[in-house]
């Protein structure tokens, strides 16, 4: 298989994975992913959670509003222009966080050791830190 074909194979595989695993969560994917971003990034405004997410302002806007209510974040001034708010996880929004990954690991934890046998666990295990230079390659790193 050429490097064409493999990149276009792993794109479609890798893509139906996270599709698949994320059916097991229990919120929204746009909540989850603000969540996301604000455990790994740390507090954002909400046009830098819409400039990751590849969205509209209002878009970002609006999902941030269903998080404030659910009290899954808070906001604070922006030290450096109190026209900004920067957005913060709460303890419930790191919990929620937490179950949602949590439940996506067990599934999919569940998922190979029902389908993999040790070999083929081996073999993804020995795959992971080849995604992960791919990753980091691709994201400029």
């Amino acid at each position: 298989m050429d490097d064409r074909h493999l990149a276009e194979e792993l794109r479609l595989t890798v893509g139906r994975l996270v599709r698949t695993v994320r059916a097991a969560d229990t919120m929204p994917p746009g909540e989850s992913a603000v969540l996301g971003y604000l455990d790994r990034g740390g507090p954002m405004t909400t046009a830098e959670i819409a400039q990751q997410r590849g969205v509209t302002h209002q878009s970002a806007a609006k999902t941030v509003k269903d998080l404030l209510a659910q009290n899954l974040v808070r906001t604070e001034a922006h030290p450096g222009d109190g026209r900004k708010l920067l957005l913060h996880l709460t303890q419930a929004g790191r919990d929620r966080l937490a179950e949602e990954r949590r439940r996506r690991a067990d599934w999919l934890g569940a998922a190979i050791s029902d389908v993999l046998d040790a070999d083929e666990r081996r073999t993804l295990e020995a795959a992971l830190p080849l995604l992960s230079r791919l990753s980091t390659h691709l994201d400029g790193k």
